[in-house]
């Protein structure tokens, strides 16, 4: 090997050094890519079922460890008149059926800090809203419960300031901490992906995920209306994202991401999972051997 490469070999293996954070029984910032996915929402119980029932399929498939994400809430979407969920109790009832019959690792996301407690009993990950990674009070409450926190990098923050939200959680005793990408505001109602985040996020020492799915919402515009994603970035995106070294993948799906209640237009339907995550696995092994 020339002495150019050797040079771009310690390059690339700095920048993308992390702590590995251990969840269940999935080695995240390790070498082997993880994936988190569900449907944005808790909605019937017979299509989360069903959309565990795939992921747990390709899962062994493939082999790559999948933390089952949902939320029980989306205190953020932008009319009254949307569909937010089912509430706490109903949505955790809902997500430790999951785990009890699937055994997945579970994620999902609070918004107030006296949600922390009472999710923490029931998921292995306390997920951070990027509007909310500035919440001092919630940040602390997630980080006091022990588990794995998830927090998602704000759309109006520069990456490498998300040394503050992550400062914040090590002060109040926790460092079991992901990061996750999903895109920058960009003029009105747009979002943008900048690769240079992977490496600012990656410098802050922690896993970083990508967050494909978030990052092809348009703003303003309903997500049940087609026009309120832009699923044909994806392949693009996720390529991007893989080459760049990240540690793990987010990607929401659903049975029928048409009829989905909330981000109808950017998930991806479970079964087309599987074959959408087969190039991505070969190039996450490509960049794996080339750090190697």
């Amino acid at each position: 090997m020339s002495h150019t490469f050797k040079v771009w070999d310690t390059y690339i293996t700095k920048i993308m050094s992390t702590k590995k954070i251990k969840v269940g029984n999935i080695n995240c910032g390790a070498d082997e890519l993880f994936l988190i996915s569900g449907p944005c929402v808790i909605e019937d119980e017979s299509i989360m079922m069903k959309t565990a029932e795939k992921l747990k399929e390709v899962s062994a498939k493939l082999n790559i460890p999948i933390i089952y994400k949902s939320s029980f809430l989306k205190d953020n979407r932008s009319s009254l008149k949307y569909y937010d969920g089912p509430g706490l109790d109903k949505g955790l009832k809902v997500l430790a059926k999951v785990k009890e019959q699937f055994g997945f690792t579970l994620l999902t996301d609070i918004h107030y800090p006296d949600h922390a407690a009472p999710v923490g009993d029931v998921c292995d990950i306390l997920q951070i809203p990027a509007y909310l990674c500035m919440q001092s009070g919630l940040m602390v409450a997630a980080a006091k419960t022990g588990k794995v926190i998830n927090i998602k990098h704000g759309q109006f923050l520069a990456p490498e300031n998300m040394k503050h939200p992550v400062a914040k959680c090590e002060e109040a005793g926790n460092s079991q901490i992901i990061l996750t990408e999903r895109g920058y505001t960009m003029g009105y109602n747009d979002l943008v992906v900048d690769p240079r985040s992977f490496y600012h996020m990656a410098q802050i020492g922690y896993p970083v995920v990508f967050d494909i799915t978030h990052s092809i919402r348009k703003y303003g515009i309903p997500s049940a209306d087609a026009k309120g994603g832009a699923r044909e970035f994806l392949p693009v995106l996720s390529r991007a994202g893989l080459a760049a070294g990240v540690d793990g993948i987010f990607i929401e799906t659903h049975p029928e991401p048409e009829k989905a209640l909330c981000d109808a237009a950017s998930q991806l339907s479970v079964y087309k999972l599987e074959e959408f995550l087969k190039p991505l696995i070969e190039l996450h092994a490509i960049e794996v051997k080339y750090r190697q």
